[in-house]
């Protein structure tokens, strides 16, 4: 089993690296490169890695390059992944953060049908808005938008991700059930959704199968990174071949008692919520999942 993450990160001096990826406290080191855990794909990548370390798997391949907004760095990932991807041959594929381009998307689906196993596809952010824009969506197995960003793939009128921006200010929550039913009917969804925000979602083909409330802790709507580290946790469990939609809940439900746990202020750092997610797993992973492993003291 492989598993492979790739984004970029707002650092413009850091060129295309793969490899496997660390978590050290504030950082998430790469070869020869610290990235700071902030948010985004090195907050992703480093739930992942928490969670991958815990159930002893075997850690993600991590495909990472920098890009402060001007695209060359996110067009240099999509053309290696289109180039390498049926070579890799991943049993998961995350996409995060990437500067939205549609043409690069098709050819990226088209590379990924021609793995020996198709892979579980899961996207978050501009990955998400790009794979919706291209008429891809419905090829992915996972989304996990925010409860802003579900307007946009709920929008038949949102050809270009950056229609997203008037979503980001102008969403009513209280409408996800009906932006979820008109997502499915444009085709504009995954086939599971992890809608994440004051209520999370976990839906599979247009349908709420479970609601995650509690426990609640609001503080973690203001701690950047903590929808990215959703995105990371199931994406680990799918790699330990939990069902996508366990791996959905359970994802949800841990990275809420990780605010708990953390005594999330919303001064709390990104970090702080992560390195809870152990501690989490020992506690209440078995009585979730099943998969009562507890990891060895180190």
């Amino acid at each position: 089993m492989t598993m492979l993450i790739s984004g970029t990160v707002p650092i413009k001096a850091l060129p295309l690296t793969s490899g496997e990826a660390r978590f050290e406290g504030e950082f998430l080191r790469l070869n020869d490169f610290k990235i700071p855990c902030s948010q985004g794909t090195a907050a992703l990548i480093s739930a992942a890695l928490a969670t991958t370390d815990y159930l002893k798997l075997d850690p993600p391949k991590v495909l990472l390059v920098g890009d402060n907004g001007e695209g060359m760095g996110s067009r240099l990932i999509y053309e290696y992944l289109i180039k390498n991807t049926p070579d890799l041959s991943p049993d998961v594929l995350a996409l995060h953060y990437c500067l939205p381009d549609m043409a690069l998307m098709r050819r990226l689906c088209e590379s990924v049908e021609r793995c020996s196993k198709r892979p579980i596809m899961i996207a978050d952010a501009s990955s998400m808005y790009a794979a919706k824009a291209a008429g891809q969506a419905a090829k992915f197995d996972i989304f996990t938008p925010d409860a802003t960003e579900i307007a946009f793939l709920a929008d038949p009128d949102a050809t270009h991700p950056a229609y997203i921006n008037k979503h980001l200010f102008d969403t009513d929550i209280t409408r996800t059930h009906e932006l979820v039913t008109a997502a499915y009917q444009l085709k504009s969804a995954a086939k599971l959704l992890l809608v994440k925000g004051e209520i999370d979602y976990v839906v599979k083909e247009g349908q709420i199968i479970d609601t995650i409330t509690e426990p609640n802790i609001p503080e973690l709507e203001a701690i950047g990174g903590t929808g990215d580290t959703i995105t990371g946790l199931v994406a680990a469990f799918a790699y330990a071949e939990l069902e996508l939609h366990e791996a959905a809940i359970i994802a949800a439900r841990a990275n809420r008692m990780a605010g708990k746990y953390a005594q999330a202020t919303p001064g709390t750092r990104v970090w702080q919520i992560i390195s809870q997610f152990p501690a989490i797993f020992k506690e209440y992973l078995c009585e979730w999942s099943g998969v009562c492993y507890v990891a060895p003291n180190r």
